[in-house]
């Protein structure tokens, strides 16, 4: 049988175009066979269910098409999983950080000629320990605090707490230890593995999902936390002691040395949405052993395919080792998976408001006390506050944040090379460390040095969030983390400054004249919900002006509005009032209806949009 031409139109997609294809193609090739297109006949049923047909998979080919592209993508596991495969790692909430004092009394003893705390009686309270505020609001303390020891990390302050009547001297002492602790509640869920599954995965359904504080199988032996399966060296800490360090010497400063540690028993996480984190771990044989690895010139680039040449192979200091095994698949065993929740807007609490303490995994460091009358006393005497609100909890990253957050950190690698790159790692940082609201960074401005600073190649200026979801200058607290978080991706060059930038908080006045026939109350209440959308915090950057001619078509496109007689934007100033400290010359920064920013970052605020938006209805 001979082929049969035929006059096909592939770029048709629509319902009425196919429709009105169907019908041209049958009017063309079957003039005889059908002639009845009216749009209730038999024929006209066929042609209208296939252009259906056809509209219905063109819709799902676009939207599947679409959903392949991070900036076009709308499905929220589809953004997620798009961000995982390009190198970022989403963050669903974001809590705060707090510094938390403890203070602990001591009884006096005599030490020749002078009365000193008796450290016989000091407590040690483990990491992970949990303070909480009197709404239940639980923090859990991210390193150990030992009274017994005091260095220059982890100074005690020791001062008079008592003294005897009779003699004047002191009857007792009171310690002071600070520690950070990060607004979090501790989970714990277990997984049974049978025969071993190649890239076997688990999830675990959390709200506010902070990280995995560890996973371990029945045996004991843990698992660790990679970015990917091909990584298979993590960087490990062991105590500084002369056991573990030939050249100790009792170097308070350095508490711990850090390792290269090859590790077979490793899995990666990835959120798949807000609520769910999936788990996948290795493919390997089960009875491998684990092995430490140091990098030397024998094992850099072992494995390697075809007796690929080093010299043009590119190597990462975390994965040097080229092998396919991908870790290995847990099996016949039970794996206990400890992970931290919380955060939010709400976990940014005031001041001396953490002050409970959970007292059940305290222990005294001299289990053999002699007076166990006064070890009760003070055991029960143990006390904790917060001298400083706990800052940087926030909502996580938005959709919108999520896009552009890939597709800037796609482009640095991994390593910090433009300024656009710090701003990333900025907002990148782990939510247990605390959230940066917003980020700018310029060079640095020589004439800005204060006598004898350095120069620094880059300033980065910050804020942070304060309970209410509004901006406040970041805790001293949260620019060290921000600072250490930098320092494992900066080149070696470069040296970053961390400084506040300054917030302008500002208020709307407009007056409109409505159209004949509309209620006044309403067209302004309009107008007022569409201000208030536009100077929305997640629509505002550092050093961003304000442009008033998009205030004028913005309110102009509200339903009911004639004309826009005026926009002005007004300062509001003084903290007694709950605003920024900082004045700022409106008039005096307007240039062709363009407010700008200072010279020095600051960002524009409408800090209280329910009080600070005003509008008016004006006669013609």
């Amino acid at each position: 049988m001979a082929d049969i031409k035929r006059d096909i139109k592939y770029i048709n997609r629509d319902f009425n175009t196919l429709r009105n294809t169907l019908i041209s193609y049958t009017q063309n090739y079957f003039p005889d066979t059908f002639r009845d297109f009216s749009p209730t006949s038999v024929g006209m049923l066929f042609m209208e269910m296939s252009a259906y047909v056809g509209d219905i998979l063109s819709f799902y080919l676009d939207t599947q098409i679409q959903e392949t592209f991070t900036t076009r993508a709308k499905e929220t596991r589809n953004i997620f999983a798009l961000a995982n495969s390009m190198g970022y790692k989403p963050k669903v909430t974001s809590t705060s950080t707090a510094t938390i004092d403890f203070f602990q009394k001591l009884p006096a003893k005599t030490s020749g000629t002078e009365q000193v705390p008796d450290y016989d009686y000091t407590l040690t309270i483990p990491q992970n320990a949990i303070v909480s505020t009197a709404n239940g609001l639980n923090f859990s303390l991210t390193n150990k605090i030992d009274f017994s020891v005091s260095s220059s990390l982890d100074p005690t302050t020791v001062s008079i707490l008592e003294i005897d009547s009779g003699t004047d001297l002191p009857s007792s002492f009171l310690l002071k230890k600070s520690v950070k602790a990060i607004q979090s509640t501790i989970r714990v869920s277990t997984f049974n593995f049978n025969n071993p599954i190649k890239f076997d995965t688990r999830t675990i359904n959390a709200d506010k999902f902070i990280k995995i504080l560890d996973v371990f199988d029945s045996d004991g032996n843990q698992y660790y936390e990679v970015d990917n399966l091909s990584q298979d060296v993590v960087f490990d800490s062991i105590k500084n002691t002369n056991i573990n360090n030939p050249h100790y010497s009792n170097d308070s400063d350095v508490p711990f040395l850090l390792k290269l540690k090859q590790v077979q028993r490793r899995f990666c996480a990835k959120f798949q949405d807000r609520n769910t984190l999936q788990l996948q771990f290795g493919a390997g044989n089960p009875n491998d052993t684990d092995e430490k690895i140091t990098p030397n010139p024998n094992n850099v680039g072992l494995g390697l395919p075809f007796e690929n040449d080093k010299l043009t192979t590119a190597f990462s200091p975390v994965n040097f080792v080229f092998t396919n095994t991908y870790g290995i698949s847990p099996a016949n065993t039970t794996l206990t998976v400890r992970y931290l929740i919380g955060g939010g807007i709400e976990s940014n609490v005031p001041q001396n408001t953490i002050t409970s303490i959970q007292k059940s995994s305290i222990t005294f460091n001299n289990n053999s006390v002699s007076n166990t009358t006064l070890a009760n006393d003070i055991f029960g005497g143990l006390t904790c506050t917060n001298p400083l609100k706990a800052s940087g909890g926030g909502p996580g990253d938005t959709i919108e944040q999520i896009k552009q957050n890939t597709l800037g950190n796609f482009g640095s690698q991994l390593r910090a090379v433009t300024e656009q790159d710090y701003v990333i790692r900025a907002l990148s940082m782990p939510s247990e460390f605390g959230t940066i609201s917003k980020v700018f960074s310029q060079p640095s401005q020589i004439g800005e040095l204060n006598p004898g600073e350095t120069p620094s190649v880059l300033d980065l200026y910050t804020l942070g969030f304060d309970r209410e979801g509004k901006l406040q200058l970041p805790t001293t607290t949260l620019k060290q983390n921000l600072r250490t978080y930098l320092s494992q991706f900066r080149m070696i060059n470069d040296s970053v400054r961390i400084k506040n930038a300054y917030i302008v908080n500002i208020g709307v006045d407009f007056d409109i004249i409505v159209l004949p026939n509309f209620i006044n109350d309403r067209v302004v209440r309009d107008c007022i919900n569409e201000m208030r959308t536009y100077f929305g915090l997640s629509n505002w950057q550092i050093n961003e002006p304000i442009i008033l001619s998009e205030l004028f078509v913005l309110l102009s496109k509200v339903e009911g509005v004639q004309s826009i007689k005026d926009i002005k934007i007004i300062n509001k100033v003084g903290s007694n009032s709950g605003y920024s400290q900082y004045a700022y010359d409106i008039d005096g920064a307007t240039i062709n209806n363009v407010i700008y920013p200072s010279i020095d970052p600051m960002i524009f605020e409408l800090k209280y949009p329910n009080q600070d938006i005003k509008g008016r209805v004006v006669p013609l």
